[in-house]
């Protein structure tokens, strides 16, 4: 299949026209319509050279947070005091860091219109963080959508050692109480891996959204 263009109506192509690497529309805006209809479609936006370019791949990359693993050496660090873990207290300054950070590839996906865009849907609720400090100072943490029982991951970072892995274990234990289901993770890591994202295939995935998503 081939991807499509997208103009200034709220649409989306169905997921099975995307490409061998799921690329499946290129173009459009990150207005909050069309980004929580994206979400809802199982689809999620990455930038290249400012254009917007939008995903499904198949398979998709997820965690089933009853299958979080986590190492002894992550639990000495969660029974430790390295690190204190908060929610929702500097979202601004979280997807700003996963924007900046230096990362293995070149570039980032986060465009200063991304970031704009996803910090008007943390102010609309529909955007969160979790976060991990030290000493006062923000270290690591990760920042998503959620929408009904599912929990769609963006980005993360980390400026300490198993700083971005305490926040995410801390996160998806406080999901867990509040009813999530699903943690989307989109594509594959090792670092998720080991703390057990495993791929599922796209149709199981999107039928997951019909129904953990009212």
């Amino acid at each position: 299949m081939s991807f499509s263009i997208l103009d200034d109506k709220l649409w989306f192509p169905p997921a099975t026209h995307s490409t061998k690497d799921g690329l499946l529309a290129i173009g459009g805006d990150l207005s909050e319509a069309r980004l929580l209809l994206a979400y809802r479609k199982g689809i999620f936006p990455w930038f290249e050279d400012n254009l917007p370019l939008w995903w499904c791949p198949d398979p998709r990359f997820v965690l089933f947070p009853q299958e979080l693993k986590i190492s002894k050496s992550m639990k000495q660090v969660l029974r430790g005091n390295q690190f204190q873990f908060k929610i929702n207290t500097s979202y601004e300054k979280v997807i700003h860091n996963c924007k900046t950070i230096k990362r293995d590839h070149n570039g980032t996906w986060i465009t200063h219109e991304v970031e704009q865009a996803y910090i008007n849907l943390y102010k609309k609720g529909y955007a969160h963080s979790a976060e991990a400090w030290q000493n006062d100072n923000l270290v690591g943490g990760l920042y998503g959508i959620r929408l009904g029982k599912i929990f769609f991951g963006e980005s993360m970072f980390s400026l300490v050692s198993n700083a971005s892995k305490f926040a995410f274990i801390n996160y998806v234990h406080q999901l867990v109480k509040e009813g999530i289901e699903l943690i989307d993770c989109q594509l594959y890591t090792n670092h998720l891996e080991s703390l057990g994202g495993r791929m599922i295939s796209r149709k199981h995935f999107l039928d997951l959204l019909k129904t953990y998503i009212a």
